[in-house]
């Protein structure tokens, strides 16, 4: 089978390897469409750990093309169009026993990040991946394979979106106007609030409009807070998405977020650096300060229905599509300012 292997930092090479065989309760996928997310891209520079050979994509769409022993057949059947929940969950540990199987403390020690025998990496960015079928969502096969391969970022989105109480007629900041945030966007006008974007890049800060922000402010005109606080009548948001790497931003955040508001560092922070967060007014104003990593198993069902049943259009944050010999030059645009979701398309 064809795969696009990172072998080093910067070093891509699309090889013909043996399809994976397939264990107790595991199915084989053929990959349809997988999206290259921003973690891709920092792979792709050297930035995360993991073994190599390492064959990445965990944004992907795919078909059942051969069923393993012990699969249920009843649930699972080959042609059925599937996600595939990417989260190694461990299921013992006591995250996973309360329910927070994507912040599984076991996750990142499994072959998905380490394998000294072959491959590491979640396969999307090859023409077969193995998944267990405990953890395949079945959709309906008429979606857009594009709009489908979009599921994992919908559901980590949806998660934080759950992860705060939204409101009818709420005030709702998103600061950034990259693809997460533009999600951010999408979902909270689903929930009835006013969404108010920060972006600096004006082009983005119009196709936020364009998805339904009514607001958009630029950050770097005047202060954030004074902007935010200036909006909503000196009181701030009730809630705040951060969807940027940037440590002062997300100390920002936290200042715009209104009395009993919810503030949800959504990004990862790189450089990982401390900030400085007045804890007094945390606890005067009862502000909750949390954040989302992944998406949770609930949070997937509901991104592929969502998608699925035309409830969200993301048809508007797809730039463009490649094809698996062009994954360089993909990645060197997904890390451009110019783009919002690139694709890879394995086979339709």
């Amino acid at each position: 089978m064809k795969a696009c292997v990172l072998v080093a930092p910067k070093t891509y090479e699309v090889k013909d390897i043996e399809v994976p065989e397939l264990k107790d309760g595991q199915v084989l996928l053929r990959v349809l469409t997988a999206a290259i997310c921003v973690n891709d891209v920092r792979d792709y520079q050297g930035e995360n750990k993991f073994s190599y050979p390492h064959i990445g994509g965990h944004e992907y769409c795919a078909v059942v093309e051969k069923i393993g022993p012990n699969v249920n057949e009843n649930l699972i059947h080959v042609g059925d169009h599937v996600i595939n929940y990417i989260i190694d969950d461990c299921g013992i540990c006591d995250d996973c026993k309360h329910g927070h199987e994507n912040i599984c403390s076991e996750f990142m020690n499994g072959l998905n990040y380490n394998n000294p025998d072959g491959y590491s990496g979640f396969y999307g960015f090859a023409e077969y991946a193995v998944a267990d079928a405990r953890d395949l969502y079945v959709y309906p096969k008429e979606t857009p394979s594009d709009v489908a391969s979009l599921t994992e970022p919908l559901a980590c989105v949806i998660n934080s979106i759950q992860r705060t109480p939204i409101k009818m007629g709420d005030d709702v900041v998103v600061l950034g106007g990259g693809v997460m945030g533009l999600l951010h966007v999408i979902c909270a006008k689903k929930q009835g609030a006013r969404v108010i974007v920060s972006e600096v890049n004006p082009e983005r800060a119009a196709v936020a409009r364009q998805l339904g922000a009514d607001v958009t402010i630029n950050p770097m005109e005047s202060d954030v807070v004074e902007q935010i606080k200036d909006l909503t009548n000196g009181r701030g948001a009730n809630v705040v998405f951060n969807t940027t790497a940037i440590p002062s931003v997300a100390a920002q955040a936290i200042e715009m977020t209104a009395k009993s508001g919810y503030c949800n560092i959504f990004s990862s922070i790189h450089p990982n650096k401390p900030i400085e967060v007045d804890a007094g007014r945390l606890h005067k104003a009862e502000i909750y300060v949390t954040g989302t990593q992944n998406g949770t198993k609930e949070s997937f069902r509901r991104a592929i229905d969502c998608i699925s049943k035309g409830i969200v259009d993301l048809k508007p944050v797809i730039s463009r599509t490649y094809a698996p010999e062009d994954i360089v030059e993909a990645l060197d645009f997904a890390a451009s300012p110019e783009s919002y979701k690139v694709l890879i398309e394995f086979s339709k």
